[in-house]
C-alpha cells in the first residue's frame, strides 16, 4: 500500500507501461508481411498437387498422350454459360408469331359516303296534361318547369316544336321544320308548383 501511495501523481505507473508495450508488438508482429497466421486450406485437386510433387519420378511410358482427341469437335460456347460472379436469369423464349389471317378479297376504294347528320335533340318539353274545350278540341299544356305553355294540334309551341297530334296519355310532337318527331308521354306533373 505504500507503493501506492508513494508514487506521484504526475508519473505513470510500471504496469500500465508494460500492458501498453506488449499491445503495440503485438499488433505490429501481426502486420508484418510474411507468412500469414491463418491456417491453410487443403488443396482443392490433391491428386495434381501430389502429381507436381513427384514430376521428377515420371516415366515417359507411364504418360497417355490422346491425339486423336485433339481433333474432335468442340463443345459449343453455350454449353459454357456458367459465370459464378453475376447473378443472371435467362429471358423467356420469344412469343410464338401470330397466327397468319387471311384478309379476304381486297375491295378498291369506293366513293366516300358522308356520315348521316347527328338525330335532332330530344325535346325537352315535359307533357302536363289534357284540356278538353268541348267543341274547341282538346288543348294540351306542356310545362319546361319554368314556364307553362298550351297548344292544339298543329300550334307551334315555344316557337320550336309543332304539336303533331294530342292523346290521352301523350302528345307527338316534330321540330317546326318537320324532322325528329317524338312521343311525350304524360310526366310533367314533376315540374307543377314549381
Amino acid at each position: 500500500m505504500e507503493t501506492e501511495a508513494s508514487t506521484p501523481a504526475g508519473r505513470p505507473r510500471p504496469w500500465l507501461i508494460v500492458a501498453l508495450a506488449v499491445v503495440v508488438a503485438v499488433a505490429l508482429i501481426s502486420w508484418l508481411p510474411g507468412k500469414s497466421a491463418a491456417p491453410t486450406s487443403p488443396p482443392s485437386n490433391p491428386r495434381a498437387t501430389s502429381r507436381a510433387r513427384t514430376v521428377d519420378n515420371v516415366q515417359p511410358g507411364d504418360l497417355e498422350v490422346r491425339l486423336k482427341s485433339l481433333n474432335e469437335p468442340r463443345p459449343d460456347a453455350q454449353s459454357s454459360e456458367r459465370n459464378p460472379f453475376r447473378f443472371y436469369v435467362k429471358p423467356p423464349p420469344p412469343p410464338p408469331p401470330p397466327p397468319k389471317v387471311d384478309p379476304g378479297p381486297v375491295v378498291p376504294p369506293g366513293p366516300v359516303v358522308p356520315p348521316p347528320p347527328p338525330p335532332p335533340p330530344a325535346i325537352t318539353l315535359k307533357y302536363i296534361g289534357l284540356l278538353d274545350m268541348g267543341a274547341g278540341g282538346k288543348v294540351a299544356v306542356f310545362s319546361d318547369c319554368r314556364s307553362t305553355m298550351r297548344g292544339k294540334e298543329g300550334d307551334v309551341i315555344a316557337g320550336q316544336y309543332r304539336l303533331v297530334k294530342i292523346g290521352n296519355e301523350s302528345v307527338v310532337m316534330e321540330y317546326v321544320d318537320g324532322r325528329g318527331q317524338q312521343t311525350i308521354r304524360q310526366s310533367g306533373q314533376e315540374c307543377v308548383g314549381k
